[in-house]
């Protein structure tokens, strides 16, 4: 693990590998995670500094471009297009600009602030969580590939493909079964990123934890949808 302070302009941990985690006090320019390979990315403001991190942005444009795997926590807004041909990272971040999730085609975002128009273009892939207390994120979500869905609470039965809390392996984030368990997968995610960053967000929505997951939607891409579900109706006739 290093800890940096500042601003390490462009490209931020490129291509950072399991094993390996940066945490950035301060705030980051555009490719911040380019091509993320496993490892583990925090960047978050300095502690005492007077702004909303939900109103401010701390990482650039193109965070995360076509990252395969690992784990990023942005206590702030990233700008445009983050997380674009993400296939395989798990991310959570307090806003984002225009085209949040472009061309996604795997891993899992969870966003705990307002994004921009034109979310989830192209996504073909993973999962995206996207708190929604004003209910108009609707507006701003690209609906061509991908339906949004309530998330319903959790019903805390023990069962394999529940999430974990930690990453299992540079291929596993922990996930589980993207078609279920949504309300324990944004639990983990928001417990993770308020023990990285210590964001107040994450701190209220935990704190009311009732009331704010009933204003999370997911956002589901249809074809993958279906595809899990092929899988897991293959798997069980193949158990039988």
């Amino acid at each position: 693990s290093v800890k940096f302070i500042g601003n390490p302009g462009q490209s931020f941990a490129p291509s950072l590998p399991r094993g390996v985690s940066l945490e950035l006090t301060g705030d980051a320019n555009d490719y911040v995670g380019k091509g993320l390979s496993g490892g583990r990315i925090v960047v978050k403001p300095p502690a005492g500094v007077p702004r909303d991190p939900t109103e401010n942005i701390i990482v650039g444009n193109t965070v995360l471009y076509g990252a395969i795997a690992g784990e990023a926590y942005f206590q702030g807004v990233a700008g445009e297009r983050f997380a674009v041909r993400n296939s395989g990272a798990v991310a959570v971040v307090e806003g984002t600009g225009d085209h949040g999730c472009e061309y996604m085609t795997g891993g899992v975002v969870l966003v705990l602030g307002k994004t921009g128009r034109n979310f989830a273009a192209g996504m073909s892939g993973g999962v995206a969580y996207v708190f929604d207390p004003d209910g108009d994120f609707d507006r701003r979500c690209n609906l061509a590939m991908v339906r949004l869905e309530k998330v319903a609470a959790g019903d805390g039965a023990d069962h394999p493909e529940l999430p974990q809390q930690r990453s299992i392996s540079v291929s596993d984030p922990g996930m589980g079964d993207l078609l279920r368990f949504d309300a324990e997968r944004i639990r983990i995610l928001v417990e993770r990123h308020l023990l990285r960053t210590g964001s107040p967000r994450a701190r209220e929505i935990i704190d009311n934890w009732d009331a704010s997951l009933a204003k999370f939607v997911k956002v589901m891409p249809t074809d993958y949808a279906k595809a899990l579900t092929d899988l897991r109706a293959r798997a069980a006739i193949a158990a039988e």
